[in-house]
């Protein structure tokens, strides 16, 4: 059974972080221990695009359908054992999904309580808004929609976790929304439990951070952890657990017997993961990341404490991917012996039989050099050159990759790319806006009763401003300062913010953070990383966490399902810092570590 109601703890179990998720967690977190909550986080602005694929082959779809296949396998065991579930596998159709639970739900002969949220999904109403007076301005290039000659395929508003509080305490087992705050798949149930009002700032605080946490699955666990040594095992890592308390504070746990570890290295690195600065921004509360306490807690076992919050902001976000043409990309390698003038060679063919870089609206070229002076094998010879378009004519963009096999024969010796050539794909443009909350009211259905949960008033204190750096100390040119590589000092972890990206670098000490935060300023951010020179970045403090975090503007272009870089989500963008040599002082040379044997 579920942990008794009385208790002073709620146990919310997360099965998913993203589409695609290892399938079996759901039933691993069911059966592994006692959870009082399963949720699941199906969502990205990715997936959002890919669900709209979707529906337009099939109306009725448009949900994860990997979450209807978990619920096959453990809906029976979560209704005998009390389990709630919530999740925001809904996507772009919750009602969708909804009346596919229900079907299910009769066939394998049960009767939960199914509730759905809609309201999030404002492209029905996009002209009615504008007309009111919301521009939909993009956030970063500060461009309105309608100036833009945007194209909208999907939009949807971050909607909180008071309706899933709703359908909760209206006795729904099972609770399906489209576009969910992360955060609020924790916060909803915690409120629900201990009977939080919408003004509990600080208690809501700690929940959104503990829905952060656990948000992305295996994350909070040790996946992506950069210090791999000290993860015991990689084999079927653990989903996290989050304890909540009636304070709003948390501890951070996983079931016994499963791998990857729990730590307040992992959990610190889960916290920096697609940030922007200490004001942490959801539809029901603003937490101060600044403020959040970790501390060990036994085995497996971090608490998280501390946090304050405050009022949400008077806006939510919305989130609309617009059609923006097609796009296609090959990659050719380069092999031996002057590597830059072959690569000239291919590009400027390549062009001339395209008819000029002119004829798309976006021509991009990298060449990677990833050969060496005297390979040890012929893999090791290879450089790439990789070569995309984005052009609003699909039959242009399917003439690209044509083009160049044409050269096969007739190019550069040893002419060969590492894929086959394709017809190219829809190119998908990333479009973050904001949308008075007024505007969106989230709908709780349930057994044929719907409640409008109503947008909170007043306005949040304005985010803080990105802090200025400490002056660089004298240690930061000391003579005796030795070249280390910094990862083997300090954790990075990196993501992607639509077209942005985000960077946090934490130490492990007070020391470690002193030399940190002088030394790691944004103009020496650039040096060791020259692909970040020509974008705008945003630095900010966390000492809390001895950490820093970097927000990237436009690095990522119009986001992934628009991009033609090798990584579009960033994800190794903190492994690429932690390769980097820096010099490290004496007295910080004991904490360098070494790499796993």
């Amino acid at each position: 059974m579920g942990s008794d109601p009385s208790e002073e703890k709620l146990v919310i179990a997360n099965c998913s972080g993203f589409l695609g998720d290892r399938f079996d967690a759901a039933m691993e977190m069911v059966t592994g221990g006692p959870i009082d909550v399963l949720t699941g986080d199906y969502l990205a602005e990715l997936t959002m695009a890919i669900l709209f694929r979707q529906k337009l082959k099939d109306a009725s779809r448009g949900y994860a359908g990997s979450f209807l296949r978990q619920m096959e396998a453990v809906m029976g065991l979560c209704l005998e054992r009390g389990i709630r579930v919530v999740s925001n596998a809904g996507g772009l159709n919750p009602r969708g999904l909804a009346a596919a639970l229900q079907a299910l739900a009769d066939k394998l002969g049960l009767k939960p309580v199914i509730a759905f949220v809609e309201g999030d999904d404002l492209l029905p109403r996009l002209d009615e808004l504008q007309a009111k007076g919301e521009p939909f301005t993009h956030l970063d290039k500060g461009i309105s929609l309608a100036a833009a000659a945007a194209q909208p395929i999907t939009a949807n508003a971050y909607i909180g976790g008071w309706s899933v509080t709703e359908a909760l305490a209206r006795g729904a087992d099972i609770v399906v929304a489209g576009r969910l705050a992360d955060a609020a798949l924790v916060t909803g149930p915690a409120a629900w439990r201990f009977g939080w009002s919408r003004h509990d700032w600080d208690r809501l605080a700690g929940a959104a951070v503990a829905g952060h946490i656990i948000e992305c699955g295996g994350q909070a666990t040790g996946g992506n952890y950069p210090f791999i040594e000290e993860i015991p095992s990689y084999r079927r890592v653990g989903f996290p657990i989050a304890e909540i308390h009636a304070d709003g504070s948390a501890v951070i746990t996983k079931h016994p017997g499963t791998g990857g570890l729990v730590s307040v290295g992992t959990i610190t690195a889960q916290l920096l993961y697609e940030i922007q600065g200490p004001d942490y921004l959801t539809p029901d509360v603003t937490a101060r990341f600044d403020t959040i306490r970790l501390a060990p807690d036994g085995p497996d076992r971090v608490r998280v404490s501390d946090v304050a919050g405050a009022p949400p902001p008077s806006t939510t976000k919305v989130c609309l991917n617009n059609f923006w043409g097609y796009r296609n990309a090959m990659t050719l390698v380069i092999t031996g012996l002057d590597i830059d003038a072959k690569a000239r060679i291919l590009e400027e063919t390549v062009v001339e039989s395209l008819g000029g870089r002119d004829r798309f609206a976006v021509f991009e070229s990298q060449l990677v050099r990833a050969d060496r002076p005297q390979p040890g094998t012929n893999d090791e010879a290879f450089a790439y050159l990789r070569l995309g378009v984005i052009d609003p004519d699909a039959a242009k963009v399917a003439r690209f990759s044509a083009a160049i096999v044409e050269l096969a024969l007739v190019s550069i010796p040893g002419f060969t790319a590492t894929g086959p050539p394709s017809k190219g794909t829809p190119a998908i443009q990333h479009w973050p806006a904001l949308v008075a909350n007024q505007h969106v009211r989230p709908t709780v259905v349930l057994d044929n009763e719907t409640v409008v949960i109503e947008p909170l008033t007043g306005t949040a204190t304005p985010p803080r401003p990105p802090a200025a750096p400490a002056a660089p100390g004298e240690r930061d040119a000391s003579k005796a300062a030795v070249e280390r590589p910094l990862g083997r000092l300090f954790g990075t972890r990196s993501g992607d913010k639509g077209g942005n990206a985000n960077l946090g670098v934490w130490a492990r000490s007070e020391t470690a953070f002193t030399f940190l935060r002088r030394f790691l300023t944004v103009p020496r951010l650039k040096t060791l990383l020259p692909d970040t020179a020509p974008y705008p970045i945003e630095r900010y403090e966390l000492p809390n966490l001895g950490a820093l975090n970097f927000y990237i503007r436009g690095i990522l272009g119009e986001g992934v399902a628009a991009s033609l870089k090798s990584d579009p989500q960033a994800k190794t963008l903190g492994e690429y810092l932690r390769v980097k040599t820096i010099p490290v002082p004496p007295d910080l040379e004991r904490e360098v570590r070494t790499a796993p044997h």
